[in-house]
């Protein structure tokens, strides 16, 4: 019988030169702590952010812990609101881009998720089934959606192990899967191989260009690690509070480096 094919990514037609996320002058400020209700931080965790995703493209965002990499991506997930400046994914505020299941998302692992004695299949579920109801019965194109996601990230042989006794490579494999099996248009993966050998970055990284080719997926990966993200995008979003970089990775260069670590 022959393998099942994965299912591709919400069908949306998009125009040539289209941009799955567009942030323009986006600036975002935390409560001020003790400052009372609705008092900022004179210090914004985000100032003037100015970026572009293409469809289809696999974007970087390089900065150290602290630098507002987090931020941006709960302000693309629309988990926090978009204070100044203008932002969306796919022509939709994020907040209804993410209802509508267009955005995909792998947290930094989450040890909590070891302790629930769930199967590999049940995890995955999680995703697909999202918005129905406790009664619903899951139709078979979610059912196909699960089984195809399992798949596609080679975990078919271990579907029915409990999620904890996976390795940590397996793991990661196992988070990307549940967030392919709501058939995102554009996947983010925030600090994707801690924890993982260097046997298992390269094989993450080889995953990710299957993920990317068979199901033309937007990929933005969200690391502190130069080497993660220089070896599997199209370009790359230097960030530490303000942009200082935003191109091909061959533009990395030793000063601009220094800027964002300093």
């Amino acid at each position: 019988m022959p393998a099942p094919t994965a299912h591709a990514p919400h069908a949306h037609p998009s125009p040539a030169n289209s941009h799955a996320v567009e942030c323009r002058g986006v600036t975002f400020r935390y409560p001020r702590t003790g400052g009372g209700i609705g008092v900022l931080d004179d210090a914004p965790a985000l100032k003037d952010i100015s970026l572009s995703v293409r469809v289809g493209e696999r974007l970087g965002i390089l900065g150290p812990n602290g630098g507002g990499k987090s931020t941006l991506v709960k302000l693309i997930l629309g988990l926090l609101p978009c204070q100044s400046g203008d932002l969306s994914v796919f022509g939709e505020p994020p907040h209804e881009a993410r209802r509508k299941g267009l955005i995909g998302y792998v947290p930094q692992r989450v040890e909590s998720e070891l302790a629930f004695p769930l199967s590999v299949r049940q995890v995955v579920a999680m995703s697909a089934e999202r918005g129905l109801m406790p009664w619903a019965r899951v139709d078979h194109d979610r059912r196909s959606a699960v089984e195809n996601a399992i798949e596609v990230v080679g975990l078919a042989s271990v579907a029915d192990r409990a999620i904890g006794k996976l390795s940590g490579g397996q793991l990661q494999r196992a988070m990307i899967a549940r967030a392919l099996a709501g058939r995102p248009r554009i996947l983010f993966l925030d600090e994707p191989t801690v924890g993982i050998d260097v046997g298992g970055q390269q094989r993450f990284a080889e995953l990710l260009d299957s993920l990317h080719s068979r199901l033309g997926l937007t990929i933005v990966i969200v690391s502190h690690d130069i080497r993660v993200i220089a070896a599997g995008c199209d370009r790359v979003a230097c960030l530490s509070r303000t942009l200082h970089f935003h191109d091909t990775p061959q533009g990395l260069t030793p000063k601009v480096l220094a800027e964002v670590f300093r």
